[in-house]
């Protein structure tokens, strides 16, 4: 039987798989766009990144728990960066953490939590230096995280750099991991280490404040809001007011401003993925599906601004199939990328506004 046929609900099933299928399980489990983009790595890369994937999937359901406190969110996330990082203890930390799961969290991270041992074995049959960017990932999330879940964010965060700052913390770290393991498969790749490494935040942070723009009513449902106050201060709406029924011409301003935003960081993301080699296809296809759908996303929001649900702005199959097969087609080509950026992005840009994303 595939391991992509198996359920990753249950534990006990996923116990004889190789690591590979376990991986490809747990992967299909708890996040199908990874388990979509992961697989286009080429072999020396699919493994790595595959399990940092789930290394800081066990890291959010941590943070995401609603049955923990703050002091054992703390607790748990500090066991985790020193099992990562020197691959012990990792049996006991299941032992400890998976019956505390409450029923929100869904069966498939109830079962990656149960087989924290087997992921961690899987992390430390890497290269050092693998080992070494997947375990300093683990340390910058686990430790960042924590800061931003013990604000009151009913009323959004205070600036901009907030924002920034949250932003590296679960993704913009996740970019720079991404960036030194591509380095390391690859020393063509590395010659432009320095230049990937800064656009990969900026890569991090535009998938980020996509899906933050995305949820922000199911976000505001639970009484949080990762919005920046100061950016609409300029248009005189504040958060704490913020709910469906008072999507205002104020607050719509606001978001066209963050989409810009956003919209400058996938444009470094697409910066980023032009320096790859042109012959590293399934590289480039990992960053450049990632990328497009963003793009869809943001030109879902710009065009629906009134939306009050996620749902009303998810991008369909349809458009996932028609984003992977115009990558497909340009790949190779930088000009051709550039090209479909451009014409994807054009209504998304704010031309009265600037913002310089750090890169």
């Amino acid at each position: 039987m595939s391991g992509t046929q198996i359920s990753a609900n249950n534990a006990e099933t996923l116990i004889n798989l190789t690591d590979s299928e376990l991986q490809a399980v747990l992967l299909e489990g708890v996040s199908r766009t990874f388990a979509l983009t992961i697989p286009q790595l080429p072999e020396g890369l699919y493994a790595p990144v595959a399990n940092a994937y789930l290394l800081c999937r066990i890291v959010d359901t941590i943070e995401d728990e609603v049955s923990l406190n703050a002091e054992q969110k703390k607790h748990f996330c500090g066991q985790f960066i020193e099992i990562t990082r020197t691959g012990l203890n990792a049996e006991q930390f299941a032992k400890e953490l998976a019956p505390l799961l409450s029923e929100q969290t869904i069966p498939a991270e109830h079962s990656l939590i149960q087989l924290t041992p087997r992921v961690i074995a899987i992390t430390h049959s890497f290269a050092q230096q693998q080992i070494d960017a997947l375990a300093e990932c683990v340390s910058t999330m686990a430790d960042g995280m924590p800061k931003f879940q013990a604000l009151n964010l009913s009323a959004g965060l205070n600036t901009m750099a907030d924002m920034d700052d949250y932003c590296y913390y679960v993704a913009g770290c996740v970019g720079e991991m991404l960036a030194k393991l591509f380095c390391h498969y690859s020393e063509e790749i590395n010659q432009h280490k320095e230049e990937l490494l800064a656009l990969s935040v900026s890569f991090g942070q535009g998938l980020q404040m996509t899906n933050i723009l995305k949820d922000i009513w199911d976000d505001a449902e639970r009484g949080v809001c990762w919005l920046p106050q100061d950016i609409f201060d300029e248009t005189g709406y504040q958060l704490a007011d913020l709910n469906a029924d008072n999507n205002s011409a104020e607050f719509k301003a606001g978001l066209e401003h963050l989409i810009g935003i956003a919209q400058q960081h996938l444009q470094n993301a697409l910066t980023y993925t032009q320096l790859l080699p042109s012959h590293e296809t399934g590289i480039r296809n990992f960053c450049l599906w990632a990328l497009g759908m963003a793009v869809l996303t943001l030109r879902k929001i710009k065009d629906n601004l009134d939306f009050t649900r996620s749902e009303q702005v998810k991008i369909t199959r349809n458009s996932v199939k028609a984003t992977i097969l115009a990558t497909k087609l340009s790949v190779r080509s930088n000009s051709l990328l550039s090209l479909l950026f451009n014409l994807s992005c054009r209504k998304l840009k704010t031309p009265d506004w600037h913002y310089s994303p750090s890169a």
